[in-house]
């Protein structure tokens, strides 16, 4: 039996991380100099040294915060274990909040050189948040980690986790906006990743901290909680390598500088503590998870030394990391982040050179990574050919062509939102819409023969415990009450229509073209929408009570008439869209913006021609299968009822045929 450890230890790693991340701190801001006094408008030590301090505490609540409602909603099954996470979550989301408003009004110090209070402190904080771009980010930041606090206070069970949880991954977003990513030549990329590194660590980091403080809750639950967290922390620290590789590209412009330079020095220290951490927790699922079954199963109900030797040591690690993380950020890179003094109207604009002469050559060659939208893609195919791989090893059949489906859909998800669409959709409405029109029209076609939620269904495990998993999460959704709304053939089909007019006719195009958020917002509405409206009209999945075929057919050309008329009516416009972006670009291969925005229109009317003519194909060969299958059963149950009057005939001439011999003897 691994020997038990009294629960009280529980608490010596979690609150020797603290320390350890501000000694990690310390130390990497003494390398870089960054809490140095500065030659003209110095804050003080206060601010100098207060900031990343308030910093490592703020990052090490949201940690806490986002590992304990994601260890509640999908590793911890209900008991004391994830009670504990979820009072565990509901503190340290209150923490997070004022320190998150602590860190605004030292950015503000730090930002104006004179420290924290004096005359006229008031009109300048609140001009800082009004006004200064920075300031407003933090502000917003602010409000969406109180309201995470106000959530997290009232969370019970497995679904006001998630929510919570979600909800305190979104309030990060203002974070990914702020540091180096803010000015950064690649904008895109830079906050993307950021905001990617951010999520990482926080379920990996804060989920192996809650785990720590429930373990001695857990019980015989222990070892699947472990190994259902080290498939978490497995996806959490890809994400983190792959986020961190991204961001020192943008910062270092030779590996040399990782040597030659403080900022890469501490890069380096940090690669160097996050491949250690990932062979420990290799070690982690190697060999603790075995001793815990085995402890479980001789009777042990406490977390052993294997488990404290590995989890309890990877915990101050990784708080090391984030202290060494936060130096990060408040050192200056090797390559400046500031747009360059000579720059154009397109890169001020856009964040981007100016691409070449748009040819049909271009739009193949030219690229603009977005890490969000490819990650999705290649995890989307990776985890849906693993399904159907799992299936086959079990002797279940899976149809070649919906895999096929499924790839090629998000084949074609990767190259419009990281390839020529992309690229031109910043600079050109024509191409924008192109954009628009593949992710709202064709690639959704692709997704829902592809049946993932059905795929999905027969790979995934159901667990039987009480926790809820993938499969049931999934189940969940698809079952929600607001899934149901959403997905109903009206509901998605007004929804597919009338939000073109509510994003185009309105403030929200611009906001896509000039913010991140918003374009990646865009990009996630319409793919949704599409995908709805599809899945309404030819899908196998589970869903919606879907209408008759005939119902299908007149919704799909109602429809798709709007959509055309939506193209006239671009067509017809005198004014341009989004002036303030398109009339300012000042493209060196000059174009007529006005004329453009009317090719978009025609674009917006004729794309919609073959994904149309896709669906009504697919409805009419769905509506010709399903006569076929009724026809079939209707067929069966006259056969049915023939051979039973059959059998009834035969059985009545043979009792004719014994009375006579009944009467004779």
């Amino acid at each position: 039996m691994v020997p038990a450890v009294p629960a009280p230890r529980t608490w010596w790693y979690v609150a020797g991380a603290l320390p350890a991340a501000l000694l990690a701190l310390v130390a990497g801001l003494a390398t870089t100099g960054a809490a140095a006094p500065q030659a003209l408008f110095d804050p003080g030590a206060l601010v100098r040294w207060g900031l990343p301090v308030v910093t490592v505490v703020s990052h090490a609540a949201a940690a806490l915060t986002v590992g304990a409602f994601a260890l509640a909603a999908v590793v911890l099954p209900a008991g004391p274990a994830r009670s504990r996470a979820v009072r565990t979550g509901a503190v340290a989301a209150v923490v997070w909040a004022p320190a998150q408003l602590v860190q605004l009004l030292l950015t503000h110090a730090s930002v104006i050189g004179t420290g924290l209070g004096g005359p006229g402190y008031g009109e300048q904080l609140v001009q800082f948040v009004t006004q200064i771009e920075l300031g407003t980010i933090l502000a917003w930041s602010t409000v969406l980690t109180a309201l995470v606090a106000l959530v997290a206070v009232a969370v019970t069970g497995p679904t006001g986790a998630a929510w919570a949880g979600v909800l305190a991954l979104v309030a990060m977003v203002p974070l990914a906006l702020t540091g180096h990513a803010a000015g950064a030549a690649n904008h895109e990329l830079a906050v993307s990743s950021w905001w990617m590194h951010l999520a990482g660590v926080t379920l990996w980091a804060g989920g192996l901290a809650v785990l720590c403080l429930v373990a001695s809750r857990a019980g015989r639950d222990l070892p699947a909680s472990v190994e259902r967290y080290s498939a978490v922390a497995l996806w959490a620290y890809v994400l983190v390598a792959g986020s961190g590789l991204a961001g020192a590209l943008l910062r270092l412009s030779t590996a040399a500088e990782l040597v030659t330079h403080p900022y890469g020095r501490l890069l380096l220290a940090k690669v160097v503590l996050t491949v250690a951490l990932g062979l420990i927790g290799w070690a982690h699922r190697r060999a603790t998870v075995p001793a815990l079954r085995a402890a479980a199963a001789a009777g042990s109900t406490r977390p052993g030394g294997a488990f404290w030797r590995l989890a309890g040591v990877e915990v101050v690690v990784m708080a090391a990391v984030v202290g060494v993380a936060v130096a990060l950020g408040s050192s200056a890179p090797p390559i400046p982040q500031d747009p360059p003094p000579d720059a154009t109207p397109v890169y001020l604009l856009t964040g981007y050179p100016e691409p070449p002469f748009p040819t049909a050559l271009t739009y193949l060659t030219q690229w603009r990574p977005e890490p969000l939208t490819a990650t999705l893609a290649v995890v989307a195919v990776g985890v849906y050919l693993a399904w159907v791989r799992r299936l086959r090893r079990r002797g279940d059949a899976w149809p070649l062509w919906r895999a096929v489906s499924w790839v090629s859909g998000f084949v074609l998800f990767a190259w419009v939102t990281n390839g020529g669409p992309a690229v031109y959709g910043s600079v050109l409405f024509s191409a924008h819409m192109v954009q628009h029109m593949l992710l709202a029209m064709v690639v959704p076609i692709f997704l829902v023969v592809g049946a993932p939620v059905t795929l999905a269904v027969r790979a995934l495990p159901h667990r039987r415990d009480g926790s809820r998993g993938p499969r049931e999460w999934l189940l969940a959704v698809v079952h929600s009450g607001w899934a149901r709304f959403f997905a109903h053939p009206v509901v998605a089909a007004v929804n597919f229509a009338g939000s073109l007019v509510v994003f185009y006719y309105t403030g929200l195009f611009e906001l896509a073209l000039t913010t991140h958020v918003g374009h990646l917002a865009m990009v996630a509405h319409f793919t949704l929408a599409g995908y709805l409206f599809a899945n309404a009209l030819i899908s196998v999945d589970p869903g919606p009570t879907r209408p008759g075929y005939p119902l299908r057919l007149l919704l799909l050309f109602g429809t798709m008439a709007f959509h055309a008329f939506f193209g006239i009516s671009l067509i017809s416009l005198t004014s341009l869209l989004a002036a303030d972006h398109f009339g300012r670009l000042g493209l060196s291969w000059w174009v007529d913006a006005l004329a453009d925005q009317g090719k978009g229109g025609a674009i917006t009317w004729g794309i919609g021609e073959i994904p149309t003519l896709a669906l009504a194909v697919a409805v009419a060969l769905s509506w010709a299968r399903d006569d076929e299958r009724v026809a079939r059963r209707t067929d069966r149950r006259a056969d049915r009822d023939d051979d039973a009057e059959l059998r009834a005939y035969n059985e009545m001439l043979a009792s004719r045929a014994g009375r006579p011999d009944e009467t004779r003897r």
